[in-house]
């Protein structure tokens, strides 16, 4: 076999195999996507029925089997509110402080280590840990404080972690750059480095706020009510929430097969609300990236 024949019959192996992995990959893209259609058009058909005014702005009624979710719209939404109060500052500066003053200290590297055993731990653990700092200790009881500053703790190693990931996407020649102009370190970060980041830091943001809406385990201990038909009047009340009324109501309500469709209404809503969540995310995303392109 010559030379020529011999490169040509390699250069097809490799195209062909190329092929291959390529087609594989396109398929396995399409079953993710595949089956995160099918999940929600399963919740959609068995959920849409119940959707209506009084399901979205009554209390629950009858042991839960009737009625709406308004309490567990408003506790969830006041739930998500405080814990991004509390983690979105902590989580940035910490993010800004690990990547442009402490690079490569041993202080930096304890905090990335102990940030990625945070992320691995069960929410769960963040739930019994809530409860005996902040409704025993710290006596804030089961209150929207307590469960707040719980799901805080969950969400702030996902946002350290981003910003910090964000900020060293940052080419290191804009800041030189800032420098030499004469800006002090403090306002090439500010004026700079975090206009440029933020974008891709609202990402980080985005799945933290994903993540916190959809957490059972962490509020049975420290907020959630079993059934509470009305609103909270203080940060120190108890609230319902969309996740844990959805696991009431399908594993130990009153009358399961009577509340099945509420159920199904009830993981309607929260798909809907995090999803109005994460579109009005990635408008701010998307006007903070232009809004970089024009400067």
């Amino acid at each position: 076999m010559t030379p020529v024949i011999q490169a040509k019959n390699t250069d097809r192996k490799k195209r062909n195999s190329q092929a291959i992995a390529f087609t594989i990959f396109k398929l396995m893209s399409y079953s993710v996507v595949a089956i995160l259609f099918i999940i929600l058009g399963f919740i959609v058909i068995r959920g849409i029925g119940v959707i209506s005014w009084d399901f979205l702005t009554k209390a629950p009624e009858e042991g839960m089997t009737k009625g709406g979710i308004f309490p567990a719209i408003v506790g969830t939404l006041c739930l998500v509110a405080g814990s991004s109060i509390f983690s979105f500052p902590i989580g940035i500066m910490s993010g800004i402080y690990m990547n442009e003053y402490a690079t490569e200290s041993k202080v930096a590297t304890f905090i990335r280590i102990m940030t990625n055993n945070l992320s691995g731990v069960p929410s769960v653990v963040f739930g019994l840990f809530g409860m005996a700092l902040f409704v025993n200790t710290m006596k804030f009881g089961d209150s929207i404080l307590a469960g707040s500053l719980t799901l805080g703790l969950l969400s702030l190693p996902l946002v350290i972690r981003t910003t910090e990931e964000s900020l060293k996407a940052i080419d290191k020649s804009y800041r030189e750059g800032s420098l030499a102009l004469g800006a002090t370190k403090l306002q090439t970060i500010q004026k700079v480095v975090l206009p440029m980041a933020f974008p891709n830091i609202i990402t980080g943001l985005i799945l933290s706020i994903g993540r916190v809406s959809g957490e059972t385990a962490p509020i049975l201990f420290t907020v959630a009510a079993y059934f509470l038909p009305k609103l909270p009047t203080s940060i120190f009340n108890q609230v319902m929430a969309l996740p844990y009324h959805l696991y009431v109501i399908s594993t130990s309500g009153t009358d399961i097969e009577a509340s099945r469709g509420i159920a199904y209404g009830t993981a309607l809503v929260l798909i809907v609300i995090v999803l109005l969540v994460n579109l009005l995310a990635n408008g701010l995303r998307n006007y903070f990236s232009k809004k970089v392109k024009t400067n």
